[in-house]
């Protein structure tokens, strides 16, 4: 029976920074990944040759001293990711009640001085927008990898939720709503979300928004160069099926899907919370525990379309991808609502891709949607789906397309269908609960499942445990490794993988 220092359930990119954490520290890791391989929603796939983000697709973070620049400084992994900067004139947002058109520029100042050139009656409003949101950045320990901690901050701003700050600030419900724009990015209605944790999402896409170049598989690439130079053990298709001999409330001894018997001193989770739960003897967990849990609402989801256009001959403004907003109206909370029935908000991203030697202009678009969309086929398995179901897709297909040719005119004849993917096909594809985007909902007010479960030698990280998106995902994982690796020896770590 091997004996590991730690067992990390999960591959995506919260599981994979966690091992290779704790893996530079000395520590003998085991990694568990449930699919055939590594990566999470990180992996791309890849149909008629052509490469198409899963649940990858731009992040922020990436300008100088930014946490996600630190984090992967801090992994040695910094030189092998490469950021592809997107233009203030390809980061748009277009509200398609009156066509009205806004751009945003590269940097927390261009994006403050745009807005005030956008709205020059309503400088106060976003003095304090923008004032406000550094305020709670600087007041946020978790995002100075020097001074993170497992206990959290809690600030005033964690208890005003989005729309009780705009509402408070303006009544121009288009600068709401281009002010809410990042919403789409963690999944949640601005009345629901806390100021604070909008903030702290919003200021690194303020500061510069950002592809990778090869999208997810750069990470997933990095870290396998990384992690195969430590004690760490990677195991596909595999899984924790039983935490035995526990005395004292902790783990004795983990079984594996496999039949495998393991010994660990410590095991952190970076899966769905509902999953989390599944795997822990119910006996050990309190009711409001669990009721606790179970009560954790899905983010938003998308409905995913993939395409290219045909004979693309690259002008020079089509070198760098784009991201183009497209909301019905200014009201997100209603454009977040399970319940709302009007054309659903859009963003489209184009980007660059060299398949057998040649640029493919790839497009993807992702349509607001929630499991209530499919909920009928929810039993159906994929390949055997109903003939209702393929007519849903297909419906949601022809009005997407049709909204991609509206705002691309040139492409109408040139666009080629790939692939498209509803929250069914993400729900099985990423072993999810729910097909949802960024996890669980990061509502105000809940204490969301994150740190040491109620069996001791247990541990909760990942998306849905501080923030959601790639940086969220990488800094549970962070402050995790504080916990597990110790005070005093991970902030040496940290200080002299910086430099400092």
């Amino acid at each position: 029976m091997k004996k590991y220092d730690d067992i990390v359930v999960g591959s995506g990119i919260s599981g994979m920074t966690l091992a290779l954490l704790l893996g530079m520290n000395g520590h003998r890791v085991l990694l568990l990944e449930k699919n055939k391989n590594i990566g999470g929603s990180m992996a791309r796939f890849y149909k008629q040759g052509i490469p198409l983000d899963t649940g990858f697709h731009f992040t922020g973070g990436f300008y100088k001293n930014g946490i996600l620049a630190d984090m992967l400084t801090v992994l040695g992994i910094s030189d092998q990711i490469q950021p592809i900067f997107i233009r203030e004139s390809e980061n748009k947002v277009i509200f398609e009640e009156d066509n009205s058109s806004y751009d945003f520029p590269f940097g927390y100042v261009e994006t403050k001085a745009k807005m005030l050139e956008y709205f020059p009656n309503e400088k106060k409003a976003i003095d304090q927008y923008f004032d406000m949101v550094s305020d709670v950045c600087n007041k946020t320990v978790s995002l100075d990898l020097r001074n993170i901690s497992l206990s959290h901050h809690w600030i005033d701003e964690d208890y005003v939720s989005l729309d009780e700050v705009l509402n408070k600030l303006t009544d121009n419900s288009r600068l709401k709503g281009l002010l809410s724009k990042y919403s789409m990015c963690y999944g949640v209605k601005p009345s629901e979300i806390s100021f604070a944790n909008h903030s702290r999402v919003s200021f690194g896409l303020y500061e510069s928004v950002a592809r990778v170049k090869d999208g997810g598989d750069a990470f997933i690439r990095a870290f396998k160069k990384q992690l195969a130079g430590f004690d760490i053990d990677i195991r596909t298709e595999s899984f924790i099926t039983e935490c035995a001999d526990i005395n004292s409330n902790i783990v004795g001894r983990f079984v594996l899907n496999t039949g495998e018997e393991v010994l660990a001193d410590r095991c952190v989770f970076t899966i769905h919370p509902k999953a989390i739960l599944d795997v822990l003897p119910a006996k050990y967990l309190t009711k409001a525990f669990v009721n606790r849990v179970s009560a954790f609402e899905p983010s938003v989801g998308f409905f995913a379309l993939f395409g290219i256009v045909r004979n693309y001959i690259p002008k020079d403004e089509d070198l760098e991808p784009t991201i183009l907003s497209l909301f019905p109206n200014t009201d997100m909370n209603r454009a977040m609502d399970p319940s709302y029935t009007g054309k659903p908000a859009l963003v489209i991203l184009k980007n660059q891709d060299l398949v057998n030697w040649e640029k493919h202009m790839v497009i993807t678009a992702l349509e607001v949607s929630f499991l209530e969309h499919v909920s009928q086929w929810i039993d159906s398995e994929p390949g055997k789906r109903p003939e209702s179901y393929q007519k849903y897709k297909k419906e949601r297909i022809e009005n997407i397309m049709k909204r991609i040719f509206a705002a691309y005119p040139e492409y109408k004849d040139s666009f080629k269908l790939i692939d498209a993917a509803s929250m069914l096909t993400f729900k099985g594809y990423l072993n999810s609960p729910d097909g949802s985007a960024y996890g669980i909902k990061q509502k105000i007010g809940q204490f969301n499942l994150f740190g040491k479960l109620p069996i001791r030698n247990v541990y909760a990280a990942g998306q849905s445990a501080v923030l959601p998106g790639i940086v969220g995902a990488m800094l549970s994982s962070f402050i995790t490794g504080r916990v597990v690796v110790g005070k005093d020896l991970y902030i040496d770590f940290i200080k002299k993988r910086l430099g400092s």
